[in-house]
Order: structure tokens, then C-alpha cells, then sequence
């Protein structure tokens, strides 16, 4: 196979990884975990508005669960960049390291690198792609 054959697979690949950790760090970390007035506190402890901390677990959840999909990936990708450009501010004073106290930034960076990747790369492989969101989109056979 050459580059090209296996490129949506690659893609599929980063989609889904990406959304399971979306997913987990939304729903199992922020909510399970930490609990929703957990991490509302823990954003207002850090000098974000509280309501920021619902922002975050919304497009982390959401944001997972359409990545895992493959619904409007390109997009999904981008609008999720402002959450990891975030964490990777917030993490910059701590050091490099994610095993530095209060965690460094190597992996917000690493997360918000790989979300550039996949806006480029597109949906992938076994994407679902809902004709109720294809907007101005023609339908299948023509072009606009």
C-alpha cells in the first residue's frame, strides 16, 4: 500500500484516539472524578470564571463523542484547540514535564499538536457524515 491507501486509516487512527481521550478527561475525569462543582472550583481557583469549567466539560465531552463519530471533524478539531491552548497555558509555570507537580505541558502541547494534525488530515476512514449537517452541501451526484 502506498501513503495515500493508508492515509484515511491513519486518520481514523487520530480521530478516534483523540475523541476516547476527549471523552474520558470530559466525563470521567471532570465529572466522575473531580465533579462538576469540583472543577468549577477548580477553574475559579486557577483565575478562570467558573462557568468556563461547564464550557470545557461540554466541548470535551461533546467534542469527543463527535471526533469518535467522525462528525464534522475538521471543524471539531478546531473549535477543541482553544480548550488545549488553555491547559497548555495553565501548565506552562509547572515545567515541562506532565509528571511535575500540577502536571508540566508536554502533553497539552503534544494534544493541541495532534488536533492541528487532525484538522489537516480531515475525517478519515469510517466517518459518519449526517446529511442533516451538510450545510449548502449538493446532494450526492452533483455539484454545486
Amino acid at each position: 500500500m502506498t501513503g495515500t491507501q493508508t492515509t484515511p486509516y491513519a486518520a481514523l487512527l487520530l480521530r478516534v484516539s483523540l475523541g476516547v481521550l476527549f471523552l474520558a478527561h470530559g466525563l470521567l475525569l471532570k465529572v466522575f472524578t473531580f465533579t462538576i462543582p469540583g472543577t468549577v472550583g477548580f477553574f475559579e481557583s486557577i483565575g478562570y470564571p467558573g462557568f468556563f469549567a461547564y464550557l470545557v466539560i461540554a466541548g470535551e465531552i461533546g467534542g469527543g463523542v463527535a471526533l469518535i463519530l467522525g462528525v464534522k471533524t475538521r471543524i471539531i478539531s478546531l473549535l477543541l484547540l482553544p480548550i488545549l491552548i488553555g491547559a497548555t497555558v495553565q501548565h506552562m509555570g509547572n515545567g515541562w514535564l506532565f509528571s511535575a507537580p500540577n502536571g508540566g505541558w508536554e502533553f497539552p502541547a503534544l494534544w493541541t499538536v495532534l488536533l492541528g494534525v487532525q484538522a489537516l488530515l480531515g475525517d478519515g476512514a469510517y466517518a459518519w457524515r449526517p446529511s442533516f449537517l451538510s450545510f449548502g452541501a449538493a446532494p450526492a451526484g452533483q455539484t454545486n
